[in-house]
């Protein structure tokens, strides 16, 4: 492996690791699990509407505790959740810019998909903006170009300095991923539990 490679694949490697102890496994009582990103050391996790369920939901966190959830605000346009967990000094993501993101940035995809526990793909800013084939046209997207397979959806997605910039929402054919943008996140935290 050349040198660059091998740069690369470090550093790489190094946003992961930095980046899994604020990924959690979500389980929603139904048979379905999903991922969740902590946004604050004191038990606040985001998640997407469509992961959650009404009641039992378990947390598990990347050192194997599992918690017990409660539901706090969901959003089922958004595709946005918040839950919490009885915790103190969770470790969390570092919030970016999703604002400032363009197409052929890379960026990297945290979740379980298909049950496979803390799970990471990466991928290229495809754009950003409405729904590429006209449906949630109100809504805007980070359109990334990785796959984004069930159990990605609630996860983050960081950029290459291991900053949350989205939360995995869905796929949008078979290399084709959306992501709720980090800034639609912290306009629902804030309008729904003034965070």
């Amino acid at each position: 492996m050349s040198g660059y490679w091998k740069q690369l694949n470090d550093e790489m490697s190094d946003v992961i690791q930095s980046v899994i102890p604020g990924l959690v496994q979500i389980q929603n009582g139904r048979g379905g699990a999903g991922a969740g990103t902590i946004w604050h050391p004191d038990g606040l996790i985001v998640t997407n509407a469509h992961v959650v369920g009404r009641h039992d939901l378990t947390v598990r966190l990347a050192d194997g505790r599992t918690l017990p959830a409660r539901l706090l605000a969901h959003d089922t346009d958004l595709d946005l959740a918040a839950l919490a967990v009885e915790g103190a000094d969770l470790p969390t993501i570092r919030l970016g810019r999703s604002r400032h993101l363009h197409p052929g940035q890379l960026v990297l995809a945290l979740g379980h998909p298909w049950g496979v526990v803390g799970a990471a793909t990466a991928g290229v800013i495809i754009g950003m903006g409405p729904h590429p084939e006209g449906i949630l046209q109100q809504r805007d997207f980070v359109q990334v170009d990785l796959p984004l397979r069930p159990g990605y959806s609630g996860g983050p997605l960081v950029d290459v300095h291991g900053r949350l910039v989205g939360i995995n929402t869905m796929m949008n054919g078979p290399t084709v991923g959306l992501a709720v943008p980090v800034h639609e996140a912290k306009r629902f935290l804030k309008q729904r539990l003034g965070k």
